[in-house]
């Protein structure tokens, strides 16, 4: 079984106000791919995750980690020590 690929393309692409089906065409996927990726149920191929990531003109691990990311609020303004 192989490890689940976290990702950003949900947000990434609202905040580019992308849709699924442009993004789709413009990688040569089915836009349902797209979203099965968002959601975690599908894990893309090397050659689609760096095909999304040269589409937003973005690092490939901006996009895509083995790690879970961290919330993007903890990145941007820090995490908040109680």
């Amino acid at each position: 079984m192989s490890e689940q690929v976290h990702n950003r393309l949900a947000m990434v692409r609202a905040e580019r106000k992308v849709s699924r089906q442009s993004l789709a065409e413009a990688v040569g996927a089915h836009y349902q791919t797209i979203g099965y990726i968002e959601r975690g149920q599908y894990n893309p191929s090397l050659d689609l995750a760096l095909k999304i990531s040269k589409f937003f003109n973005l690092p490939v691990e901006a996009l895509f980690s083995l790690e879970p990311f961290r919330p993007l609020t903890d990145e941007v303004y820090g995490r908040n020590q109680p």
